[in-house]
């Protein structure tokens, strides 16, 4: 019997917010931060398109097993539409498949914001990730398809107008899980008469992770020129971000070190005091400020549904 093949890489965990920069995919992103930090693991939570820059938050090692509490979280995305064309890909990269000469003032701008705050339905771009018949629209999109896919409900929290030029605008917007923001623009140019695509995009928040947070990608490459290696990764290791804080909204538990060890091997433990926690679908326990699990509290007992090593 073959011994299992050993993970390459450092068993590193923790979460990088990378700042990317334009025309680095996010897939490029995470393979070069993963090489960079010599990682067994690696992900991202919320792909940011070529053309776009800003806050990519990556996980490495156990770090992985809370990326979907970071997807789920709230965006915040600064962007720029530019009116009189409107494109294959909703952005700067598609071909012109509309054109107008109308531009709309700041007064019809404006007034289209209410209508596109609080739950709205869209259309996500023919160039996206979501899967028709088992194949991703950008895939039967570049196949020059034209494919029929379903609208969705996402929500805006907050959309601001920031400027307008001649024949742009620029915009905020805080907005949940699943919105396009190169559908946003897709959607004022029709209703504003004008077309329009995204020129400038850029993500500024993903929760829990303040723009603060950001490390520029050449800060890291420049950390290659350290020749000694146990030195350059522990240079890079300062970027890094303690996993249980892309958990900080959620329920948080503190137990001893009897229980972590409980909860490490899959086994519930026992809330008892005054201020235990009643209920809850969903909280995290750490043990002397380190993340041990992520469970479900219920009938006075805290249940592990993921450990961390």
């Amino acid at each position: 019997m073959s011994k299992p093949r050993k993970p390459k890489g450092r068993p590193v965990s923790g979460w990088l917010i990378l700042d990317k920069p334009v025309d680095f995919g996010s897939t490029e992103a995470v393979s070069k931060i993963k090489w960079l930090f010599n990682a067994q693991k690696a992900g991202h939570a919320g792909t940011l398109d070529p053309l776009a820059s800003g806050m990519l938050p990556i996980a490495l090692g156990d770090a992985t097993k809370t990326v979907p509490y970071v997807m789920d979280g709230r965006k915040i995305y600064e962007f720029a539409v530019t009116w009189g064309e409107e494109r294959s890909t909703d952005d700067l990269e598609g071909e012109v498949t509309a054109t107008s000469d109308t531009r709309p003032t700041e007064q019809a701008i404006r007034g289209l914001l209410p209508k596109y705050t609080g739950l709205i339905t869209q259309i996500p771009p023919q160039f996206s990730a979501i899967k028709i018949a088992g194949e991703r629209a950008y895939d039967l999109a570049r196949d020059g398809e034209t494919v029929e896919i379903p609208s969705r409900e996402v929500e805006i929290f907050r959309l601001t107008l920031l400027g307008v030029a001649a024949d742009k605008a620029h915009f905020e917007v805080e907005c949940g899980k699943g919105t396009y923001v190169r559908a946003l623009a897709r959607d004022f140019g029709r209703e504003l008469g004008c077309y329009g695509h995204i020129s400038e995009l850029r993500r500024t928040f993903v929760a829990p992770f303040a723009e603060d947070r950001m490390v520029p990608l050449a800060d890291l490459v420049a950390l290659e020129q350290i020749e000694d290696r146990d030195e350059r990764l522990a240079a890079l290791d300062e970027f890094l971000i303690d996993t249980a804080e892309a958990l900080s909204n959620l329920p948080h538990l503190s137990v001893t070190d009897d229980q972590a060890h409980r909860l490490k091997m899959g086994n519930p433990v026992i809330l008892r005091g005054r201020d235990a926690p009643v209920a809850e679908t969903e909280a995290y326990a750490t043990a002397r400020g380190k993340l041990i699990a992520i469970g479900e509290i219920g009938q006075g007992e805290f249940r592990p549904k993921r450990v961390f090593g």
